[in-house]
């Protein structure tokens, strides 16, 4: 199992790399893709998919689909209007089509959207940004970092658990130590890309910490859905979802601090 999964993490971060680093349309459609692979498993997950793929399942698609095209568009003028769009297009499916679908399906529909989709876009919208060469590796700097130094720290002097019920093993000194292990590769990364230090320590200290929050939610709905992994994409990891539960969180936490603190 750990060789599968070692073998599994290097494709994804050389996949990574490629494609942000080529940014662009490379980085859209690949973003694009991952988006509505995730939803497909949300769906599964939350019970919008059934054996086959319902109208308010490709509803969905069709708002991430919309959704994407504001990004490429203009994101400040037309993001949100899709948002709100893809929510009038649910809720016309689930009125015409009553009563084959329930109110708590087509939440999480549209949560599927905003959540996968709406989320993930960030990745792209940092990457656009002046420097989002750069700065887009803060999103997995202070994701993956986080959990990587939350782990060690949590092995060797975890003791108080920080949620217990959801994820046992999980420490307050594991998290302490994610938060500080990313604001001290902010500051390496920094250093080594010629960056604001301060800044970028700030900036990964508080996506490190938004990120343990997307990780316990995507436990959290895993566990109310009775599930263990999102899918079996990622050999050794599970799903989209399973793998970038927090990325999903702090795509968009990294790119509205970059334009705060560094003024762009």
């Amino acid at each position: 199992m750990f060789k599968t999964r070692l073998i599994s993490g290097i494709l994804l971060v050389i996949a990574a790399l490629l494609t942000i680093i080529s940014g662009g349309y490379v980085l859209f459609v690949t973003l694009l893709c991952v988006s509505l692979i995730g939803m497909q498993e949300l769906y599964k997950a939350m019970g919008v998919h059934k054996e086959q793929t319902g109208l308010l399942e490709l509803a969905g698609y069709l708002g991430a689909l919309l959704y994407y095209g504001a990004v490429l568009l203009d994101f400040e003028r037309y993001g949100m209007m899709a948002i709100l769009l893809a929510l009038v297009l649910l809720m016309f499916v689930y009125v015409f089509t009553y009563p084959k679908y329930n109110a708590n399906q087509v939440m999480a529909a549209f949560f599927g959207v905003a959540y996968v989709a709406g989320m993930l876009s960030f990745i792209l919208l940092t990457r656009n940004l002046p420097d989002g060469k750069f700065l887009v590796w803060l999103i997995f700097l202070c994701s993956w970092g986080c959990d990587t130094c939350a782990y060690c720290v949590g092995m060797l002097i975890g003791k108080h658990k920080m949620a217990p019920v959801l994820s046992p093993k999980k420490s307050v000194e594991g998290a302490v130590g994610g938060v500080v292990g990313a604001a001290l590769l902010g500051v390496i990364y920094a250093a080594a890309t010629q960056g604001a230090m301060l800044e970028y320590a700030v900036i990964c200290g508080v996506g490190a910490l938004i990120s343990m929050v997307g990780d316990l939610a995507a436990s959290a709905i895993k566990r109310n859905q009775g599930i263990k992994d999102y899918g079996k994409l990622i050999p050794g990891h599970g799903g989209i979802l399973d793998r970038f539960d927090s990325v999903i969180f702090t795509a968009p936490v990294i790119y509205y601090l970059a334009k705060m603190i560094l003024g762009l």
